[in-house]
C-alpha cells in the first residue's frame, strides 16, 4: 500500500480513544511537539518524533509538510440539514424585525416552507446544491458529516433527500452519515390526523429509508412538533428496522425529550436548550451524548444550552452547526468555536474534543475518525496559526490551511495574488 508521511508537525493536538469523553476528561487532550505521522493506504500507521520516518523512507514517498504548524483531527459535524433547496432570508428578516419563529411557522413559514421547496426541486438540482454546501464545510475543516432528511414529509421527497446523501457519500471524499427525519413536523394535510401521519412515517417510509441507506432515525420531540408518546413510537420502530435513534430534544420547552433519549438508548439528544436536570441526569446514566447547537441559539436569540453544567455533571458533550435554511443558515466552525468558548463557558480543549472524538461518537464512528491515532483514518487538518489556542483567540476567522481525508489533500488554502 502507498505510504505517505506528514512532516514538521509543530503541535499534534488530539483527544484519544474510541468512545466519547465525558466530564473533566473532555479537557484532556494530547499535545505533542515536533512529530511526524506515517500513513499507509489512507490509514494512520504510526506517530513518531520528527525524522522518525522521513529519514528512512525513499525520496519518492509523498511528504506533506506541516511547516511547524498545528495538526488536528478532521472536524466532525454530527447534526446538519445540508440537503435542501430554497432559502428563507425573508424569515430571517422577519425575526430581525421582532417576529418569533413560532409565529412565522404558524403563517406557513418555517419547516413547511422548506418542504414546499424540496418537493418542487429536481433530484439533480438538490444534489448540486448539497454538494456545494459540502465543499464549503470542507473548507472549515469538516471531513465527516451527518445529514438529515425531514424536508419532504412524504415518501418521494424523503427518499430523494436520502438518495442525495448516499450518492454524495460515494462520489465525494467526505464521509456522510444519513439520518431519516420523517418526523420533523406534521404536514398541513395531516394537521387533524396526527396518528395517521405517525403511522405513515413508521410503517411506510421508515422501512424504505432503512433499505436505502439511512443509519439513524431522528424525531423532533418538542412543543409544536411531536409528543413524547409519538416520538417513542417513531424511535422504537426505527430501532426494529436497524436505525440507531437520535432525537431533537427540549429545544423550545422541557417536554421530556432528554428523558426519552435515555429510555430508548439514543446515541444522542440534540439542542437541549430547555432540558431539565432530571433529563440530563438520565442521559448521563444511559451514556447519551449531548449534541449542542449554539449557532442556532445565537440565530434565534435564545439562551444557550448549559454546556458547563453538563460537562461538570459528567455528560459527554458534542457540538454541531445545525446547518439548515431557516433557524441556522451557517456552516461556520469558527463561529461555533467562538460561541462555545465565549458564551457556553467551554475550554478550547473541551471544544476540540466536542468537535472531533465526541462528534464522531455521536455518529457512531469513533472507532474510525475523530482522533489522530494508529489505526484511524488519515483525516486531519493543518492550521495556519502558531498554536491550537488561536481557534478561539482569532475570533470568527477560518484558520484551516489544509484538509486531508484518508491521506489525500482535499482542500488547500491559496494566498492572495499580491
Amino acid at each position: 500500500m502507498v505510504k505517505k508521511v506528514v512532516t514538521n508537525v509543530g503541535q499534534l493536538v488530539t483527544p484519544r480513544g474510541e468512545q466519547a469523553r465525558s466530564g473533566e476528561k473532555m479537557n484532556r487532550i494530547s499535545i505533542l511537539d515536533d512529530r511526524e505521522i506515517l500513513l499507509e493506504g489512507g490509514v494512520i500507521r504510526e506517530i513518531g518524533k520528527q525524522g522518525a520516518f522521513s529519514r528512512s523512507l525513499p525520496e519518492e514517498v509523498e511528504r506533506i509538510d506541516a511547516k511547524g504548524k498545528p495538526v488536528l483531527p478532521g472536524f466532525v459535524d454530527p447534526h446538519t440539514h445540508f440537503v435542501f433547496s430554497g432559502y428563507r432570508a425573508e424569515e430571517f428578516q422577519a425575526r430581525l424585525e421582532g417576529k418569533r419563529y413560532e409565529e412565522i411557522a404558524e403563517e406557513g413559514g418555517g419547516i413547511a416552507s422548506s418542504v414546499r421547496s424540496n418537493r418542487e426541486a429536481s433530484f439533480s438540482g438538490l444534489k448540486e446544491e448539497a454538494e456545494g454546501r459540502l465543499r464549503s464545510m470542507v473548507r472549515f475543516g469538516v471531513t465527516s458529516v451527518e445529514g438529515k432528511t425531514g424536508y419532504g414529509l412524504d415518501r418521494e421527497t424523503e427518499l430523494k433527500q436520502l438518495k442525495v446523501m448516499t450518492e454524495l457519500d460515494q462520489e465525494t471524499p467526505v464521509d456522510i452519515s444519513p439520518t431519516f427525519l420523517g418526523a420533523h413536523s406534521i404536514p398541513e394535510k395531516y394537521a387533524n390526523r396526527r396518528e395517521e401521519y405517525v403511522d405513515f412515517v413508521t410503517e411506510e417510509v421508515a422501512p424504505l429509508a432503512a433499505e436505502r441507506g439511512a443509519e439513524f432515525c431522528d424525531v423532533f420531540c418538542d412543543r409544536g412538533a411531536f409528543t413524547v408518546g409519538e416520538s417513542r413510537k417513531v424511535l422504537n420502530r426505527g430501532k426494529k428496522l436497524g436505525l440507531k435513534p437520535k432525537i431533537h430534544a427540549d429545544e423550545i420547552e422541557a417536554t421530556g425529550g432528554a428523558k426519552l433519549a435515555a429510555e430508548v438508548d439514543a446515541i444522542s439528544a440534540d439542542h437541549l436548550l430547555k432540558a431539565s436536570d432530571e433529563g440530563l441526569n438520565r442521559m448521563k446514566e444511559s451514556s447519551v451524548i449531548a449534541v449542542l447547537l449554539p449557532i442556532t441559539a445565537f440565530s434565534l436569540k435564545e439562551s444557550y444550552a448549559r454546556a458547563r453544567y453538563m460537562i461538570d455533571h459528567g455528560l459527554s458533550v458534542s457540538l454541531a452547526t445545525d446547518l439548515n435554511p431557516g433557524s441556522c443558515f451557517s456552516e461556520s466552525i469558527p463561529l461555533l468555536f467562538s460561541l462555545s468558548t465565549l458564551y457556553m463557558e467551554m475550554t478550547v480543549e473541551e471544544t476540540i474534543t466536542a468537535l472531533t472524538l465526541n462528534a464522531a461518537a455521536a455518529i457512531d464512528r469513533a472507532d474510525q475518525v475523530g482522533t489522530i491515532e494508529s489505526g484511524k483514518q488519515g483525516d486531519f487538518l493543518i492550521l495556519d496559526a502558531p498554536n491550537y489556542q488561536h481557534l478561539s483567540y482569532h475570533m470568527g476567522v477560518n484558520l484551516v490551511e489544509r484538509v486531508v481525508k484518508r491521506g489525500e489533500t482535499i482542500w488547500k488554502k491559496t494566498g492572495p495574488n499580491f
